[in-house]
């Protein structure tokens, strides 16, 4: 139909607007309008409206998105994150070419880990499937700090509003580019579009009773000083989305984007706020001063079904701010309480993912819940102590009472830390964990509870090493008149076994429930690979020994999802190795000469039993680990703590290996200066996991100290 045809509808249509609407909305309508129409020509040819509406300003054709055999670019988001929005209800077929044909060659890795999901791999193009709603981040493995290429996509349930151009009483802001800031009126309702990118904020001043809406795009690039922390000034046209004493407020569906340096969505004594599938993305050079979300005093807040990418904490809880000197940190702020996070999936490049307090401020808090949520990136290091997925630093001199902070059903990709809770005065009490699963750990740095601390409960919590105790649970430590967390069991807490020996791709791996099983608990494994199974006792095969993620490892990470009648769930993840070969010479060991300053660690280890083994140094300095004369695998690139905590932060390096049975030879060469104290130590912190072995620390029985002597003969005695 050419566009001609409809010169008679359109005369009407304008008509109509002169009649029911103001001039600015007539515009706004009759553009949304011809932008749609612009469309027409294309359906005699597509029998469907194009698979997503990008305009070319943030096009992008880095990663071209696959949708059922349907291809679309995606949407620059900032520093080197791209994204994409789509509607999808059923089972489909996702793929993402890169526009290098080597961009995927060290491996990929899609979270959350959940989820299962491999992708099948041909060449600059990865393929996988996906089951209606989801909230994916895909990256190459471990690549997810500030200067990570991120891709993350969002499978929507498609929108039901029925809301178009021509629908009364809605402020519509339809596809393509507008260049204003959204000032929002009390009993406003606010349509953005599939396809509106609007470059400015949100600004809910002073407002009550609105309603925002739609699948489109708000994107904040504002003049802060990308070398300085003004983000956290409260005025409008400062943040993506910023509320001021505002009532009733409802967002749901729409994407807020932060490009400067300034806390994303920020409220001050705000209340009955809804967040639902919310997507909340921050990006800076400067990987700082991005929180995802502020309370400034208020609350009543509930953030359902959403996505947060901060580079900085993820949710900060204050009770105001108005800046750094003497006089604003120290002046008393207002109350913050009730606050719900739940099904929500949660990433950081730095910090934490929820804060509360600041040294020497004073408020009161109560009833924060976190649930049924993902955490899939976490910070790493520290800013005066170390980060968490719960952290108060209030120490020295902040005051206030806080209790009820409850997290629970939380699935954690990503960890350095549970907890760690310093308040000198008055009081922080009734802290729980309950069924927090760390999918692929371990924890970095130990947890502490510092000052007056009381209440804190550990219930069903596995930070991804195993201790003496039946439920795994983390290290916390209680100092300076803290009382120590009470640990409680599980209500269902599953382990499993598999077949032990070396295992080759085509093999049959028997995978079973450890002890007792129940006919009333549901046992659903995740075999690393894309596959997957039901059942107390299973089997597999693996096809290759890419690994889970395409990185060549062997490294498969098996998950086993329980759950009950009543409700209850566990997850309990391990590392099995599938290789064509194992090492099994330990007296040919890599000959590498170390360089200069730097400090080398070799023993031998006793290997109990022939299998796959992971080994995994957390180290905070330039290191390799290598085990006999195989390559070592060298760590990241050390990341500097902040806001002056010296040193770096501790990283992960990690060899998966299929070993005979008997002596090996493990050597950790650390490089420069040693900037914490366990790397000072004669035996680097190092874990192991294999066949009956759970992630530990490597005990000093697995050790060989000297050549073991040869036994005795009668003609000797």
């Amino acid at each position: 139909m050419h566009l001609l045809a409809l010169r008679p509808l359109l005369t009407a249509y304008q008509s109509l607007l002169r009649r029911w609407f103001p001039l600015n909305i007539r515009m706004r309508k009759l553009s949304a309008l011809l932008f749609a129409l612009s469309f027409l020509p294309q359906a005699r040819a597509v029998a469907r409206p194009p698979l997503a509406l990008i305009p070319a300003e943030v096009s992008s054709n880095h990663f071209v998105v696959g949708i059922n055999g349907n291809t679309t670019p995606v949407l620059h988001a900032a520093v080197g994150y791209f994204l994409l929005n789509f509607d999808c209800a059923k089972t489909s077929t996702i793929s993402v070419t890169a526009d290098d044909p080597h961009y995927w060659d060290a491996g990929v890795e899609v979270q959350p880990l959940r989820f299962g999901i491999r992708p099948t791999r041909e060449g600059a193009t990865i393929t996988f499937k996906i089951s209606g709603q989801v909230k994916l981040s895909i990256t190459r493995p471990g690549d997810h700090f500030a200067d990570s290429e991120m891709l993350f996509l969002f499978a929507n349930q498609p929108e039901t509003s029925g809301i178009t151009a021509v629908t009364p009483g809605v402020r519509y802001y339809g596809p393509g580019i507008h260049r204003e800031s959204i000032n929002a009126q009390s009993g406003d309702t606010i349509y953005i579009a599939a396809g509106a990118v609007i470059f400015g904020s949100l600004n809910l001043w002073q407002v009550h009773d609105v309603h925002v809406l739609g699948r489109g795009t708000i994107i904040y690039d504002g003049p802060q000083n990308p070398n300085d922390d003004e983000g956290w000034m409260h005025k409008p046209d400062w943040h993506v989305i910023v509320m001021d004493n505002a009532r009733h407020i409802d967002i749901e569906g729409i994407t807020g984007i932060v490009r400067s340096r300034t806390w994303m969505v920020q409220m001050r004594d705000s209340h009955d706020i809804q967040f639902r599938n919310v997507k909340i993305i921050g990006g800076s050079p400067n990987n700082a001063n991005q929180d995802g979300m502020d309370w400034l005093g208020g609350g009543d807040t509930l953030v359902q079904n959403s996505f947060f990418r901060a580079a900085d904490d993820v949710f900060s809880i204050e009770g105001n701010w108005d800046g750094y000197d003497e006089i604003a940190i120290t002046t008393p702020g207002h109350d913050v309480a009730n606050i719900v996070i739940e099904n929500s999936v949660l990433s950081t490049s730095i910090s934490n993912i929820v804060r509360l307090g600041w040294p020497r401020k004073t408020f009161n808090s109560n009833n924060f819940t976190l649930r049924n949520s993902d955490v899939i990136q976490a910070g790493i290091g520290s800013c005066g102590i170390p980060f968490a997925l719960f952290e108060v630093w209030a120490d020295p001199g902040g005051n206030g009472t806080h209790t009820g902070y409850h997290f629970e059903n939380i699935r954690l990709d990503d960890l350095y830390s549970l907890v760690q809770l310093r308040q000198p005065n008055p009081s922080i009490s009734d802290v729980t964990f309950k069924d927090i699963w760390t999918m692929d750990g371990p924890a970095m740095v130990p947890s502490v509870l510092k000052g007056d601390i009381a209440g804190v409960t550990i219930d069903g919590v596995s930070t991804g090493v195993t201790t003496a105790s039946i439920n795994p649970s983390p290290e916390v430590l209680a100092e300076d008149g803290a009382q120590p967390a009470v640990y409680l069991q599980s209500a269902l807490h599953t382990q499993f076994d598999y077949t032990a020996g070396l295992l080759r791709p085509r093999d049959k791996v028997t995978f079973q429930v450890a002890g007792k099983s129940s006919r009333a608990v549901h046992y659903h494994w995740l075999f690393g690979d894309g596959s997957e199974a039901d059942g107390h006792q299973v089997h597999h095969k693996y096809p290759d020994t890419q690994g889970t993620f395409l990185d060549g490892s062997g490294r498969f990470l098996v998950l086993l999802h329980a759950t009950d009648e009543a409700g209850h769930q566990s997850w309990n993840s391990q590392s099995i190795i599938v290789s064509s070969q194992p090492t099994t010479d330990a007296n040919s060991v890599l000959n590498q000469a170390p360089a200069p300053g730097d400090h080398v660690y070799s023993r031998q280890i006793r290997i109990p039993q022939d299998g796959g083994y992971t080994f995994t140094l957390l180290t905070s300095t330039h290191a390799s680990l290598a085990i006999d004369n195989l390559a070592p695998a060298n760590s990241a690139k050390p990341r500097r703590q902040v806001c002056g905590s010296t040193g770096n932060a501790v990283q992960p390096v990690q060899v998966s290996v299929a070993l005979k049975a008997g002596l090996h030879q493990l050597r950790v060469v650390r490089g420069g200066e040693i900037e914490n104290a366990d790397a000072a130590s004669d035996q680097p912190a190092l874990y192991w996991q294999g066949p009956r072995i759970s992630r530990q620390a490597i005990p000093e029985a697995a050790y060989i100290t000297s050549p073991p002597r040869e036994p005795a003969t009668t003609e000797s005695k």
